[in-house]
């Protein structure tokens, strides 16, 4: 396993040396512009950009060092963090993969999926998974009960429980991610109230949608 300093080198490109040299002086208190200034021989003549640098991956390390004791601490309170899933966690280096791995495990409010659990309808969004049923709505028909009365409803309920499941898919999450990476699109629009009152300022709206949940749901009805 890497030391501190050596994968904080390998995240940046610095000289490994000069990190580890950089991190020594933090922890004793020294100052961005004094240790660009006056301790150029202990970085390799590092500029306060580079300092920056080592000292902003440092707290982000930091941090996803005590989010995975708060997400072991969690599943193991809940008796299900097995020895493979403690490996997973503890070996993790990217925040969104961490919490692809906690997201079935995450204490959340009650769900449309849940919704559809309590009222019997995950046999039905298995069968449809497997692609067994060939008329949907005869099979749909056999879990209408009291509270699901039609076949819209009860074929609605087992797609709210299939985009749950695929939601917390991790392989899925991180190809969807990449695809919104590569291919998302950002609209900007200037507000028509703004563009009197203010003709130079441009308003940016970034909307930042649950995308997966929702490509799934759409999916999947």
């Amino acid at each position: 396993m890497l030391e501190l300093w050596e994968e904080i080198a390998k995240l940046t490109g610095l000289p490994t040396q000069s990190v580890k040299n950089v991190l020594q002086l933090l922890s004793e208190g020294a100052t961005i512009p004094f240790i660009a200034r006056y301790r150029k021989e202990k970085t390799g003549s590092l500029d306060e950009v580079a300092i920056s640098l080592i000292q902003k991956t440092l707290k982000k390390l930091e941090e996803l060092e005590d989010r995975k004791k708060t997400i072991l601490k969690s599943i193991e309170e809940q008796g299900k963090l097995t020895p493979e899933l403690e490996e997973k966690i503890t070996r993790c280096k990217d925040v969104n993969e961490l919490e692809d791995l906690y997201l079935p495990y995450k204490k959340k409010k009650k769900t449309k999926a849940d919704v559809a659990r309590e009222n019997g309808l995950e046999p039905l969004a298995k069968i449809i998974m497997s692609q067994r049923g060939k008329d949907m709505e005869m099979e749909a028909k056999r879990f209408l009960n009291e509270n699901i009365t039609t076949e819209k409803d009860a074929l609605q309920g087992a797609s709210d429980i299939i985009a749950e499941w695929m939601n917390e898919d991790q392989f899925l999450r991180e190809k969807f991610r990449d695809k919104f990476r590569r291919f998302g699109v950002i609209t900007s629009k200037v507000v028509t109230s703004k563009r009197k009152k203010h003709n130079n300022t441009l308003i940016i709206f970034l909307f930042q949608k649950t995308f997966l949940n929702v490509l799934l749901t759409v999916f999947w009805l």
